[in-house]
């Protein structure tokens, strides 16, 4: 994502903080002078920007500052909740609940992803357990129900929509009743994409807002318009009544830093950002969170919100093995499997804490997943008896050349599988049995570390191998080891 880009520049000014031998007015003032930049260089309002800086400027008190014992951490602490302030609109964005027949209309501009991220919040609310249901009212633009019905068959969720019918009134209400009638938890609504000079399009979207009675009505927003979104969100907000706003392509550009803080500005509930065109690539956005990772202290909570999603618990003889420090080929087959569950090796990789951007420079992440899928292959080669076993069977190369030509790969492609095996395998002894580290961890600590993710236990770090360890990780799953 660009904004890594603002994450790094910043995270270069406290490096730069942390250098000096003297904490005084020039040092912040030189640190302030670094992040403006870098906020005016991802299109932030120079109003906002202005405000930022005084309001750091009055948290940090020079008199207080010189009996303080950690000069530095008391200005990046003022810092970083002001970053917050500045994409956080304060506003509590609705929700949908599960047992209750939820309708949500999308509206927005033609161009800016509505239909893709139509389907990605079905694909969502569908892996928290919703029963979710698509319609397609866009009868304006040509071939829109093709791509919902293509998106949506993809992803496995039921669709409404047809091409006969040219009123999207009566197609949006029919496809409401039909999902209504079948018990549907959640009913999202497409609509035609517009334009501020097409009359006729406000005209339908309001028509069809009334027919339907949505619960919520979502703007899908261009995120490389920067700051020109403020009026945007303004103008769509004068006409219907936005409940909350998902902003699109924010993984190719560098003005999406300002297109948050000035729909931010305006009051209205970021709900998501869409980060891609897989169905993963749908981040739920929260402030804290957000600046957090950005900064490369991880987001915890959506790291914890994934893993909960995948319903681990369920794998009870996996949670033992990694409990004594045991790691079976088979254990590593299931967890690969739910990584791919969890979307792009990038975006995981992003929530860890202490991940900083600079690590995830050169990771490529259509190679980690072309090579987790080659992997898998390799897997469905091999017995029940060699996935129980800990890799070491296939010390036999007859054997291990067997299980190349049964997967379509070389001898040498899984060779580098049960190598990583290995290395993963190093990580879970020492992690489990009766002193690793998960012995230690309780529910308590897991919230701590919740809300301040850049708390992360130094033990924990160095238990994987440290930075370096971590990094080499990636950089083999990524396909550059």
């Amino acid at each position: 994502m660009v904004l890594n880009e603002l994450g790094a520049r910043i995270n270069s000014a406290f490096h730069a903080l942390s250098k000096e031998s003297v904490i005084d007015e020039k040092a912040i003032d030189a640190l302030l002078r670094e992040i403006c930049g870098a906020l005016l260089e991802s299109d932030v309002n120079v109003r906002l920007v202005q405000q930022l800086r005084q309001n750091v400027r009055k948290r940090v008190d020079m008199d207080e500052l010189a009996s303080s014992a950690n000069k530095r951490k008391v200005i990046q602490t003022a810092v970083y909740d002001e970053l917050c302030s500045l994409i956080d609109p304060g506003v509590q964005a609705w929700v949908p609940r599960k047992g209750k027949q939820n309708v949500v209309m999308f509206v927005g501009l033609q161009g800016s992803g509505k239909t893709t991220s139509c389907t990605k919040l079905a694909a969502y609310y569908k892996r928290k357990g919703m029963k979710v249901g698509l319609v397609c009212a866009d009868t304006f633009r040509a071939g829109a129900f093709d791509q919902l019905k293509q998106n949506a068959s993809r992803a496995h969720i039921p669709y409404y929509g047809s091409y006969s019918e040219a009123d999207p009134v009566q197609i949006a209400m029919e496809g409401v009743a039909q999902f209504k009638k079948e018990k549907f938890d959640l009913i999202i609504v497409d609509t035609s994409g517009r334009h501020k000079q097409e009359a006729e399009l406000f005209a339908e979207m309001e028509q069809i807002a009334k027919a339907v009675n949505p619960d919520n009505t979502v703007f899908v927003m261009d995120g490389t318009i920067g700051q020109a979104a403020d009026s945007q969100a303004r103008a769509f907000k004068e006409s219907v009544d936005i409940g909350s706003i998902i902003i699109t392509k924010m993984d190719g550009h560098a003005k999406g830093g300002g297109a948050i803080s000035a729909v931010a500005a305006t009051g209205s509930p970021i709900i998501f950002i869409g980060t891609g065109e897989h169905m993963h690539d749908l981040d739920k956005f929260s402030a804290r969170p957000f600046v957090s990772k950005m900064l490369g202290m991880g987001d915890l909570s959506g790291l914890v919100e994934t893993v909960q999603d995948m319903q681990l618990d369920k794998n009870e003889d996996m949670i033992k093995n990694l409990a004594k420090g045991v790691f079976t080929l088979k254990d590593m087959r299931d967890q690969l499997q739910n990584i791919l569950k969890m979307g792009p090796l990038s975006k995981i990789m992003g929530m860890m804490p202490g991940m900083s951007p600079d690590m995830l420079q050169g990771f490529d992440a259509e190679e980690g997943t072309r090579r987790l899928r080659s992997y898998m292959c390799i897997f469905d080669s091999m017995t029940e008896n060699e996935l129980s076993s800990d890799g070491k069977v296939f010390d036999d190369e007859n054997r291990l050349r067997r299980v190349a030509r049964g997967s379509g790969v070389r001898p040498v492609d899984v060779q580098a599988l049960l190598h990583q095996h290995r290395q993963f395998g190093q990580i879970v002894k020492k992690m489990g049995g009766p002193k690793g580290m998960l012995s230690k961890m309780n529910p308590a600590m897991m919230q701590q570390m919740a809300k301040n993710p850049g708390a992360m236990n130094p033990n924990m770090l160095k238990q994987m191998g440290g930075m370096g360890g971590m990094q080499k990780m990636i950089q083999q799953m990524g396909g550059m080891g």
